[in-house]
């Protein structure tokens, strides 16, 4: 339950975390080896592909629940040209190639506030939260540099 936008030059996320009926307040956003990077899906699998991704992103280090068809986290990583690597269940990643993205449960509200109304990624994030009770509890936002 999480909502991830990119506009172009910024990814922004939401905040919240649930385990069960209890909500928490967490980053899912952050900078590594030079890349904007978050985090979709199971955050204790994610922090795996977190520390995964920032010890290089080797093939052969590829955290094995990843290959779990159930429970796994999604790792988007953009370099400074912009360009997106999104990684899920194998250490090969896809390439985004839409200029504008979201990713998580709150994904397509967030995708059609920035392509439909030219919102940025936080409004995108904050609309998404208004809509999808999974995401809230603040934005956090990264912007390259």
């Amino acid at each position: 339950m999480t909502v991830i936008a990119w506009d172009g030059k910024t990814l922004a996320a939401d905040k919240r975390t649930c385990s069960g009926t209890l909500i928490g307040v967490t980053t899912k956003i952050r900078r590594l080896r030079g890349h904007l990077c978050g985090v979709t899906g199971q955050l204790d699998f994610g922090e795996q592909m977190f520390a995964w991704f920032d010890a290089g992103a080797d093939p052969e280090g590829f955290p094995q629940s990843q290959r779990d068809k159930d429970d796994w986290a999604g790792l988007v990583a953009i370099d400074l040209s912009g360009r997106i690597l999104r990684y899920e269940r194998t250490p090969y990643p896809l390439v985004v190639e839409q200029q504008k993205a979201a990713w998580g449960s709150g994904r397509d509200f967030a995708l059609c506030a920035m392509v439909r109304f030219g919102v940025s990624a936080r409004e995108a994030v904050e609309i998404a939260s208004m809509f999808d009770c999974g995401c809230g509890n603040g934005v956090d936002e990264l912007t390259l540099a």
